[in-house]
C-alpha cells in the first residue's frame, strides 16, 4: 500500500448534471474535482449556494483554455473567481488548484493550494526549472503535467518526485497522452501526491486520463509500492492492446505484488537505453519484463542477450524477461497459435495451410504449422515482401488477389483486416472464396465476430477467433514470468468481459 490518493475529475454544464456526478465519483474517489470551467457562467454561482455535502475531500478547480480548460477564462475572471469562493466556502476539506501564471490568493491556506502548471506542446518548458520555480511558492502542492510524443519525453517530468522528496514538498507528476500512462499508473508507488482519472470512458478531461475504476480495480494503483514487479506492453500505440486487461487480473488471481502497464514506445532504442538497461538507463522502475507488439517485435532482436528456438527460426520476439539487466527474447505467439488449433484439428500433418500477412504473427504461425507438418503456402499483396518471409521459413509464396482457397484445408488471417476500426468491413476472403475449407482462424480478437468469421460459417467452415490465441499466448508469457501457472480461466474471464462477450 502506498499513501497516494486518487482524483476523479468531474464536470458539467448545470448544477444538477454536476452534483449527479459527484455522487457517481464519490464511492471512487479520495479528492474529487470540480471543473468550473466546464459549468454555464449563470450557474457558478447557484453550484456553489448548493454545493453537496460529502465526506470526501474537494479539488476547485476554475482552469483558462491555454491550461486545458473548456472554455476563454481572463486572469480578471479567474482572480474574481477565487475572491468570491473563499468567502462562500463553508466548512469543508477542500483544495483550490491555482495556476503559477497568477500570484496565489489571499486568505487561504498554503496547504490547500495546488500550483500547477499545464504544457500540451511536447516540449515545454524545462521541468526541472519549473519546479525550482514554483517551489518557492508558499504552495503545499505542486502539480507539473506536460505532453510527451514518446515514452522516454516523460523522463524529466518523472525525475522530479525524487527533488520534491529532497525538498520535502507534495508533488503531483503527469505524462499526458498514450505516452504517460505509466506516470499515472505508477505514480503514487513512487511518492506522487495524487493521480487524476476520470469518471468513465469518454469523460476524461485530460488526455491519457484512465477512469478510476480501472486505476482501482485492473492495475490496484493504491496497493502498489517500490518492490511491485513492473511488466507492460511496448507497442507503436497501445491504446487498443488488451494486454493490461489480462495480465494484471492473472497478479491478482495469484496473489503476485506486480503491475502490467502501458508502455508507448515509439523509439525502442532510446527506451532501452534510457528506462530500461542498469548501464545507462535514468530512472528505475523495477521492470521485470514486456510483451512486445509491432512495430518492435523484430527491432527489440538486437536489445537481447539470448532467444529461445522458436524466436530464432521465427525471427520475431513478442515476449522479454529481464534477469539481472540482461533480456531475454521468446515467441509465444507460436504455441498461443498452435494450441487452438491442435484442439480444433488434431493431426496436421499433409494438411494444406495458406497465412495471410507477413509480420510477427504471422511469421509465428507459419513456422508452427511447418513444425507440425502442414505444407504452408504465405499470401500477400507486398509478393517482394512476402517472399522475403518465405525465402527464409521454407515455404511457398503467392500473391493476391486469388479467385479460391478450395485447395486449402487451413486458412489463416493474420493480417489487420477486419479489427475494430477502419478495417472492421474488410476480410481476407469470402464465402465463395472459403468453398471447401475445413477451418479458417482469424488472430482478430477486437471484435469478436469479425467479417471474416461470417464469411467462414456461410462457407461451412469451422471457426477459431483470436481470443483463444490472445489468452494462450499470455498466459505462456504469464508462466515465463512468474514461475507459476497461469490462472487460464480468470484471463479468460477478463478478456471476454473487457469486449463485453
Amino acid at each position: 500500500m502506498n499513501k497516494g490518493k486518487i482524483c476523479v475529475s468531474v464536470f458539467a454544464a448545470t448544477t444538477e448534471a454536476l452534483t449527479a456526478q459527484i455522487r457517481k465519483a464519490e464511492p471512487l474517489a479520495d479528492i474529487i474535482e470540480l471543473r468550473f470551467d466546464h459549468l454555464e457562467p449563470l450557474e457558478i454561482d447557484k453550484f456553489i449556494a448548493a454545493l453537496p455535502a460529502t465526506e470526501k475531500k474537494y479539488l476547485f478547480t476554475f482552469r483558462p483554455r491555454s491550461e486545458g480548460g473548456k472554455r476563454e477564462v481572463s486572469p480578471a475572471e479567474r482572480r474574481a473567481f477565487w475572491s468570491s469562493i473563499h468567502s462562500k466556502l463553508r466548512d469543508i476539506d477542500y483544495l483550490v488548484d491555482y495556476e503559477a501564471d497568477l500570484e496565489l490568493p489571499a486568505g487561504f491556506d498554503p496547504d490547500r493550494i495546488v500550483i500547477s502548471s499545464h504544457d500540451f506542446s511536447s516540449g515545454g518548458p524545462d521541468p526541472a526549472a519549473l519546479f525550482a520555480r514554483l517551489s518557492t511558492s508558499d504552495a503545499g502542492i505542486i502539480k507539473i503535467a506536460q505532453d510527451a510524443g514518446d515514452i522516454t519525453g516523460g523522463i524529466p517530468v518523472w525525475a522530479l518526485l525524487e527533488k520534491a522528496r529532497t525538498k520535502g514538498k507534495h508533488l503531483v507528476p503527469i505524462v499526458m497522452g498514450e505516452a504517460g500512462k505509466w506516470t499515472r499508473i505508477l505514480g503514487l508507488a513512487h511518492g506522487a501526491y495524487m493521480t487524476y482519472a476520470s469518471l468513465e470512458s469518454g469523460s476524461e478531461t485530460a488526455s491519457g486520463q484512465i477512469t478510476a475504476g480501472d486505476l482501482i480495480g485492473l492495475y490496484r494503483v493504491k496497493e502498489l509500492d517500490l518492490e511491485t514487479d513492473v511488466y507492460g506492453i511496448l507497442a507503436g500505440d497501445t491504446s487498443y492492446s488488451m494486454s493490461p486487461y489480462i495480465h494484471n487480473p492473472a497478479f491478482k488471481a495469484r496473489k503476485i505484488n506486480a503491475v502490467f502497464v502501458p508502455l508507448q514506445v515509439s523509439d525502442l532504442a532510446s527506451f532501452i537505453r534510457r528506462m530500461v538497461d542498469p548501464r545507462s538507463r535514468e530512472t528505475e522502475l523495477n521492470f521485470k519484463g514486456f510483451s512486445v507488439t509491432n512495430p518492435h517485435k523484430q527491432s527489440i532482436l538486437e536489445n537481447l542477450s539470448s532467444i529461445d528456438d522458436d524466436a530464432s527460426a521465427i525471427g520475431a520476439v513478442n515476449t522479454v524477461k529481464l534477469i539481472d539487466g540482461n533480456l531475454y527474447g521468446y515467441n509465444t505467439d507460436a504455441e498461443g497459435f498452435i494450441s487452438p488449433l491442435l484442439r480444433s484439428i488434431g493431426d496436421l500433418k499433409g494438411s494444406r495451410s495458406a497465412v495471410f500477412g507477413a509480420g510477427g504473427a504471422a511469421r509465428a504461425c507459419v513456422h508452427m504449422l511447418k513444425k507440425y507438418g502442414s505444407d504452408v503456402t504465405v499470401f500477400g499483396r507486398d509478393i517482394a515482401r512476402t517472399q522475403g518471409l518465405t525465402e527464409k521459413m521454407g515455404v511457398a509464396a503467392a500473391s493476391l488477389p486469388a479467385v479460391s482457397f478450395s485447395d486449402f484445408d487451413i486458412v489463416v488471417n493474420a493480417t489487420p483486416l477486419g479489427t475494430k476500426g477502419a478495417a472492421e468491413s474488410e476480410t481476407i476472403a469470402t464465402a465463395e472464396q472459403l468453398a471447401g475449407v475445413k477451418l479458417v482462424y482469424d488472430l482478430i480478437y477486437n471484435p469478436s465476430e469479425t467479417k471474416l468469421s461470417i464469411e467462414a460459417r456461410k462457407a461451412g467452415a469451422a471457426f477459431i477467433g483470436g481470443l483463444e490465441m490472445l489468452v494462450q499466448q499470455g498466459a505462456k508469457q504469464f508462466e515465463l514470468w512468474t514461475g507459476q501457472s497461469a490462472p487460464i480461466e480468470e484471463m479468460r474471464a477478463a478478456a471476454c468481459r473487457r469486449l463485453g462477450l
